[in-house]
């Protein structure tokens, strides 16, 4: 079996890395992208045009393009959770496989949103950025997260880790999730200090981070955002931090490219904000790595992967389940 890895230098060693790579060459030939840019559509296509799989970073998204032009392809791996860069119908209509990591994140996304809850809480980056402009740090009180409110706006698996942290913490925890029974969302906006939003991000779930949601939050709390862009409307956002209605916000996301906040919001006093590293550990990146391995053994091996999502229409792996 032949693989290309689509992970280019400069990505390589922080979202797939030398381990993963020596355990997926004892099952596969590996065809390495050889320089910094993320190839896609046709480009990708190319460069995998004899490999019978592709591993894809997030850089190299899943087109129609790619499958149309790639007829040896016979499966393409995400290495990540989030398929939404991925066309699966048009891979279906292929015969292409698609596959999808576990999630290896939680613990890294909830200690950078603890993080954020210290920072916002207690001035931290304030006062450093001050420091460094070479003045006296400001004395403010802060607030306490013993016997403050969270409110997740979304329960997943991570909203859930957080919500052990935070109790262990001696937080108070609301919750409320668009698809679940849960808290109602007015009153884990009106109800918390920090409202952290941790939400799918789908068609319905665009922008429920809005003015009105925001007007509801009580006077003075911080809004968190941990999950993806689009479920916040950025306009209202900001007029909400202007107007001082909201006491600051923290952002690994936003509207910018590949998920990184908005450069006007990320500039703010009151903003604290990163490029989107919330899952960025070695441990969280190599278990996503490891996961496309496992998925390319068991192909190699003629047996239909974990972490299949239209197995169904996959029939370009038949003859390897048939071989087996």
């Amino acid at each position: 079996m032949k693989v290309y890895l689509s992970h280019g230098t400069l990505s390589f060693p922080g979202y797939f890395g030398e381990r993963a790579l020596v355990a997926l060459r004892a099952h596969a030939e590996v065809v390495r992208n050889p320089g910094e840019a993320e190839l896609r559509d046709e480009a990708l296509a190319a460069a995998a045009a004899d490999c019978d799989a592709i591993i894809a970073y997030r850089g190299s998204p899943g087109t129609a393009a790619t499958f149309q032009a790639a007829p040896r392809l016979k499966a393409f791996l995400r290495c990540a959770v989030d398929i939404s860069t991925v066309d699966v119908a048009a891979a279906s209509a292929h015969g292409i496989l698609v596959t999808q990591a576990t999630p290896g994140f939680v613990d890294a996304v909830v200690e950078l949103g603890v993080g954020f809850m210290v920072d916002l809480a207690r001035g931290v980056s304030r006062s450093v950025m001050e420091y460094r402009a070479g003045g006296q740090a400001s004395v403010r009180p802060g607030l306490q997260l013993s016997g403050a409110t969270l409110g997740l706006v979304g329960y997943g698996r991570i909203a859930r880790r957080m919500a052990e942290v935070a109790r262990a913490m001696g937080m108070r925890v609301l919750a409320h999730d668009p698809h679940e029974g849960s808290h109602a969302l007015s009153e884990v906006l009106t109800g918390a200090d920090f409202v952290t939003c941790l939400a799918l991000s789908t068609p319905q779930t665009r922008h429920m981070m809005n003015a009105a949601a925001f007007a509801a939050m009580r006077p003075g709390a911080f809004f968190i955002n941990l999950s993806r862009g689009e479920l916040v409307d950025e306009t209202a956002l900001e007029a909400a931090l202007e107007s001082g209605h909201l006491a600051g916000a923290a952002m690994d996301v936003g509207s910018g490219a590949d998920q990184t906040p908005n450069l006007r919001l990320a500039a703010r006093q009151d903003v604290i904000a990163t490029p989107h590293i919330g899952g960025l550990t070695p441990a969280a990146a190599e278990h996503q790595a490891m996961d496309t391995v496992h998925q390319i053994a068991a192909l190699a091996a003629g047996r239909v992967p974990d972490g299949a999502v239209n197995a169904e229409h996959a029939h370009r792996i038949r003859p390897l389940l048939r071989l087996a």
